[in-house]
């Protein structure tokens, strides 16, 4: 990977993450507790030795830059390496970010600086384990001038995709972009289809022109997924690489986290028996910046009280009073008061439930108290008077609701 710079695209509004993405962008979003969603593309660089990577950021991106400065400046320039913000320059247009090719064209002379010989495309906002050293030797072995990643998908999901056709030599023989169904077929499992997840390895000398071109070209949306790739295949030597999981289970395991029922679905795969998202694997290790709390505490096993969590996910400085957190996870300094119960939630970073609470299927944003006696989850009709409600059932509460209610104060080490 010594010859290749990674271009992390991050830039994005996260409209369909609505309300989470209201103030931060969506890669920074919290994941499994102590982890931002773009802690995982990223430490999938490192794991890959993948040690030259810039990060486009666009969109609300101040809790993202402090992110990435406090926990990823693990790199030394001194050694050619690093993980390296850049905000939009508008230094070859005067517009913003209008696609994720335009974003990579914006700062192509940050990357022609770098000389690479390849330009892996990553997107931050995937949860997958991938050794992108290995997409690099078919890449190499085959002389492709562009290779995508795909993974296999039933034929009733592609309207959530791009969908790829290839020949039985892995090369790209045509696309459709999130069509409602599709005649493609995998020529390595017939009842599956390929597609495409986003990543992208491309020769520099290939990339730099092809993205001239698309830049004057005002019919195009300035995408890869919908005007590069596709006008490529023609001309250039355009391959697929199927996808090879790190996150060793029976299944495959790729989520675009891109929407609420994707986020929370994600989130409820890691605090399985079994989990379905590995975050205990010491040979592919997901790493952050975490910040200095006391460990986790739970307290009160008398008089009918006691506090614990069952199959969840409990972070550093949390603490469970006398109250019970099932299949849940706790971000770091979460407090869960006296007779309390939380099921199948996720409590960002400084949560306080208060005492009496009934909690089910709800993602509670960071620094929200919420009052005694408060049911969540419950009545879905209730709560779209005061909450933000999915069609599947996921209450949202956001951090504006703490500011008309009174929080509850606790002595949370002697008291309920």
């Amino acid at each position: 990977m010594k010859d290749t710079l990674g271009v992390l695209l991050a830039g994005g509004a996260g409209e369909r993450l609505y309300p989470l993405t209201r103030d931060r962008a969506k890669p920074a979003v919290t994941f499994g507790g102590i982890y931002r969603i773009i802690d995982v593309t990223l430490s999938n660089c490192v794991n890959s030795d993948l040690r030259r990577v810039y990060i486009l950021t666009q969109y609300k991106a101040l809790s993202l830059n402090r992110h990435i400065r406090e926990g990823w400046a693990i790199m030394g320039r001194e050694m050619n390496e690093f993980i390296e913000v850049l905000p939009p320059m508008k230094r070859v247009s005067e517009q913003w970010y209008q696609g994720t090719a335009d974003a990579v064209y914006q700062n192509i002379y940050s990357i022609g600086s770098e000389q690479p010989k390849h330009v892996l495309i990553l997107s931050g906002d995937h949860i997958y384990k991938m050794n992108y050293g290995l997409m690099l030797k078919q890449h190499e072995d085959s002389g492709a001038d562009v290779t995508l990643a795909t993974i296999q998908v039933h034929p009733n999901e592609v309207y959530r995709f791009g969908v790829v056709g290839v020949d039985h030599d892995h090369r790209v023989i045509g696309f459709q972009e999130k069509p409602k169904q599709t005649e493609l077929r995998s020529p390595f499992n017939p009842e599956k289809v390929s597609a495409s997840m986003g990543i992208y390895l491309f020769n520099t000398d290939v990339l730099i022109p092809v993205l001239l071109k698309d830049a004057e070209d005002n019919s195009s949306s300035h995408d890869f997924g919908k005007d590069i790739l596709p006008r490529m295949a023609a001309d250039y030597r355009v391959y697929a690489y199927d996808f090879v999981d790190e996150n060793k289970k029976e299944a495959l395991y790729w989520r675009d986290v891109g929407t609420l029922e994707a986020y929370y679905e994600a989130n409820m795969d890691i605090v399985a028996v079994s989990p379905v998202f590995n975050l205990y694997d010491e040979d592919w290790p997901i790493r952050t910046h975490q910040r200095q709390y006391p460990p986790a505490k739970f307290v009160f096993a008398e008089s009918g009280r006691t506090g614990t969590a069952l199959d969840s996910i409990v972070s550093s400085g949390c603490i469970v009073s006398g109250s019970t957190v099932r299949n849940s996870v706790l971000s770091p300094d979460v407090r869960v008061n006296s007779y309390s119960d939380v099921d199948a939630s996720i409590l960002f970073s400084h949560v306080n439930i208060g005492r009496h609470c009934h909690v089910r299927k709800a993602i509670i944003d960071r620094d929200v108290h919420i009052p005694e006696g408060t049911t969540i989850g419950f009545d879905p009709e209730a709560d779209r008077q005061r909450y933000f409600v999915t069609e599947s059932g996921i209450t949202v509460v956001t951090r504006d609701y703490s500011l008309f209610e009174n929080p509850v104060t606790v002595d949370y080490f002697t008291s309920e």
